[in-house]
């Protein structure tokens, strides 16, 4: 008997609770799953490497007692062509048990994968699982399952010389991975010949998985099946025929993997693209400061000095994205803490820059210490305000940064804000870093400015020499230093492909959103800054279905005025130039705290006083917002709608609000509408949509909590899908709802960004969709190949289905079909 440990710590699942029927009906064997919070699969227990996946998602082992353990990294997650996989063992190699076998991005694989659920199981007959772990959390190696050889292993009966073969080619987009290799294996099971695979030069018996996986058919490979017994034709040709049916996952094959190296482990796509471009290390050096001081007095002096112009300077007049990041940055200079720590030093004989410098480094040290992710990311902002702090008391500029070449992908430690804002982003083809992280500010600027960005990638990335040729793959946190000349040319053709694809979709995003039979379909745009509007009117989009107002509210320390929030309304009005404006009420609470709104501490927010409720508590707040939105936005564009609703109650509470905010500004009175975000929302649309005078379908909230799966825990994040039927049926009831009073109703979350969704929403019988602006023109062009007869069938045949995975091949079949 060979006991299993736990390869990953995490929450152990009985196999039937794996969200994949594959697994969960034991069609590629029996055993357990984890569903993982670490990122490094160990091995179990002693044993031999069967087979590292091409993709490095999946490793099978042979154990002692010659029992073959598969463990899957993950749902579906053989289509990230090894991103987020860094595999440490060979084929062929021995482990001992706790031996590192694969590094694991759980966040890079939680976004691209259906799930992280981890299935762990026998592949070969013979032998007996017991479970010791499921249903509770497990460290690594902790007891999860014995496997126990039962017995000899049944042979095979004697078969006649009957024979029948057939070659046919692979049309699965990511080959015959566990999936696919377990259907073979079960639709060969009412059958007595002996059925062999042959590819490679290598052949296999067809109804071993693990030998299937071990022949790494591909897309596009020929494969001889070949079977000798009674039935052997008939087995051939019905596994022919369940290969060439595609099985769910026809289609064109991932960018190949040898164009680009493996994923760099840790690292993270902090703004998409792909690049081709020159190495430029990025160095500036920090200004020398003496450690002893000229007199307390004296350096208080200068520190003080120092801070009063940096915020004045700061103070200057910005746009977008940059005027937000200095919110943050001017409040580190009024930081309370901070100033205390450096007089103190000051005090004790230190200059006023030897004293700052130890100041922010402690706070820096401080945030690294609570190991918060998000936290960690804004230490840059600290850094930041030091060097500009210390410049100001030298009485020199800050550090000029060296002017990058056409074309440069700029290496760094680490970039912060202000260096990059004195940088042309047109000079950059990427950014790749070898710390920080996709949220913090850097990140958000090159998102904004459109330069692809990896942060995390480690020191090695530092050593690339100057000049040296890369390709960048943000989205895969891939990077390739001195390519060959295959790569390049792949590379370079894949930007081509792209440039003239999205060329195209521009070029016709001016449009208005039709399907390909010309049924209307509104295609507005989810804003959140004047800024964003220009871009979004640029990529085409036909109004804002979305403006989150809380970016008013965010990031200071006090609520902004009635007149403060009227002007910036009314620019973003006047940016639209006359299109429709959608203005959400503040959403904030719990998750999202601001200063001069005191909360107590809330153990679970996204259930608690957030959204309408909180405005609800300070009417207040939410009468001058309504006053605002109506003395600032015209009244031919203007919409208000009310998030996070409950039921009717609710939104009578916010119309009584409404309607003295009318009175008082002398105002029409514009549409006053609803975001259906709650399960109880969508139920009771048809009373809620008599009160209110459009509905918006809030699809993230909408999700999580009909998943009961929180999008800001990494355990359950991977669990969130739209497309899910349990919240399709949601949005269909809330379509229900909405029609029966003849109201308008569209979608804002991140569905409506997809266009993969936007088929079923469309059949669902939505009026607008609202999305990011870069996505708006390749949605255009998608759902110009939608003929709305088609869509009501998909969507139809979606609220039939019984998992997201189901929906999904089927909405990629469609979109296949209809291109």
């Amino acid at each position: 008997m060979v006991v299993i440990g736990a390869p990953f710590a995490g929450w152990a699942l009985p196999i039937e609770a794996v969200p994949d029927p594959v697994f969960a009906e034991r069609m590629m064997g029996d055993g357990v799953a984890i569903d993982p919070v670490d990122g490094v699969l160990r091995a179990p227990c002693d044993a031999t490497v069967i087979a590292v996946s091409p993709t490095r998602h999946a490793v099978t082992l042979r154990l002692a007692n010659g029992a073959e353990l598969l463990i899957h990294i993950g749902l579906e997650t053989v289509a990230l062509g090894g991103r987020g996989f860094t595999a440490s063992v060979a084929d062929g190699q021995a482990v001992k048990a706790g031996d590192p076998l694969i590094a694991v991005d759980l966040d890079q694989v939680a976004d691209g994968a259906k799930s992280l659920v981890t299935p762990i199981l026998i592949a070969n007959e013979g032998y007996a699982v017991s479970v010791l772990a499921a249903d509770h959390a497990v460290a690594a190696g902790d007891p999860l399952m014995t496997v126990e050889a039962v017995g000899t292993v049944r042979q095979a009966a004697p078969v006649s010389e009957d024979s029948a073969s057939c070659e046919v080619t692979v049309p699965l987009a990511n080959g015959i991975h566990a999936r696919p290799a377990a259907r073979i294996a079960a639709a060969l099971k009412p059958f007595v010949a002996e059925v062999r695979f042959e590819a490679h030069g290598r052949n296999a018996n067809a109804r071993s998985t693990v030998a299937m996986l071990g022949l790494g058919l591909r897309h596009g490979d020929r494969l001889l099946i070949s079977a000798r017994g009674d039935d052997a034709r008939a087995a051939v040709t019905t596994i022919a025929t369940l290969i060439e049916g595609g099985m769910g996952e026809a289609g064109d094959p991932p960018a190949p993997p040898s164009a680009l190296a493996p994923a760099v482990q840790g690292a993270t796509m902090a703004a998409p693209g792909f690049a081709i471009g020159t190495a430029f290390p990025f160095v500036v050096a920090d200004i020398a400061v003496a450690e002893d001081g000229r007199g307390a007095d004296r350096e208080t002096e200068a520190l003080d000095r120092a801070l009063a112009g940096v915020r004045t300077r700061l103070d200057e007049p910005k746009d977008g994205k940059g005027a937000e990041i200095t919110i943050a940055h001017r409040a580190i200079t009024e930081d309370p803490d901070l100033i205390d720590a450096a007089r103190a030093a000051i005090a004790e004989g230190r200059s006023a820059g030897f004293a700052w410098r130890a100041a922010t480094a402690a706070q820096v040290a401080a945030i690294e210490a609570t190991g918060d992710r998000l936290l960690i990311e804004r230490a840059a902002d600290l850094k930041d305000i030091e060097r500009q702090v210390i410049a100001a008391i030298a009485g020199v500029p800050v550090p000029a940064a060296p002017a990058p070449p056409e074309g440069a992908v700029l290496i760094a430690d680490e970039l912060l804000p202000s260096q990059f804002m004195a940088l042309d982003p047109a000079r950059l083809a990427a950014i790749v870093t070898a710390r920080g992280g996709p949220t913090s500010h850097v990140a958000i600027l090159a998102a904004s400015a459109g330069v692809p960005m990896i942060v995390a990638a480690g020191a090695d990335v530092l050593a690339i020499p100057a000049g040296t040729v890369m390709i960048v793959d943000a989205a895969a946190a891939r990077i390739v230093a001195a390519p060959d000349d295959r790569a390049v040319a792949d590379a370079r053709e894949r930007i081509d492909r792209e440039r003239a694809s999205h060329a195209r979709n521009l070029a016709a995003a001016s449009e208005p959103g039709r399907t390909a039979d010309g049924m209307r379909v509104e295609i507005f745009a989810n804003l959140a800054s004047a800024e964003e509007a220009d871009r979004a009117v640029a990529s085409g989009a036909e109004g804002c279905g979305l403006l989150r107002t809380e970016f008013l509210f965010l990031d200071r320390a006090d609520a902004p005025s009635e007149e403060e929030q009227a002007a910036s309304y009314a620019e973003i009005a006047r940016r639209l130039d006359g299109r429709p404006l959608i203005l959400r009420t503040l959403d904030i609470g719990g998750d999202k705290p601001v200063p001069y709104l005191p909360m107590p501490a809330e153990e679970n927010p996204a259930l608690g006083q957030r959204g309408l409720r909180l405005s609800l508590a300070r009417p207040d707040l939410l009468k001058a917002q309504f006053r605002a939105i109506l003395r600032g936005v015209p009244a031919a564009q203007c919409r208000i709608m009310l998030p996070m609703v409950v039921d009717r109650t609710e939104f009578a509470r916010a119309r009584a609000l409404y309607d003295e905010a009318v009175a008082e500004t002398g105002a029409p009175r514009a549409p006053l509408g609803i975001m259906v975000e709650t399960p109880a929302a969508a139920m009771l649309a048809d009373g809620l949509a008599a009160d209110a005078d459009f509905l918006s379908l809030g699809t993230n909230d909408l999700t999580q909590y009909a998943l009961a799966a929180d999008r800001g825990n990494a355990a359950t994040a991977p669990m969130i899908d739209g497309l899910h039927p349990a919240v399709l049926r949601l949005i269909a009831a809330a379509v229900a709802g909405a029609r029966r009073h003849d109201r308008w109703i569209g979608a804002c979350g991140g569905m409506a960004s997809d266009p993969l969704a936007a088929a079923i929403l469309i059949g669902l019988g939505l009026d607008e969709l609202s999305a990011t602006p870069a996505a708006i023109p390749a949605l255009k062009a998608a759902i110009r190949r939608i003929d709305m007869n088609e869509a009501r069938r998909l969507a139809e045949a979606a609220l039939a289905c019984a998992t997201a995975a189901e929906v999904r091949s089927l909405a990629t079949r469609a979109i296949r079909e209809a291109a």
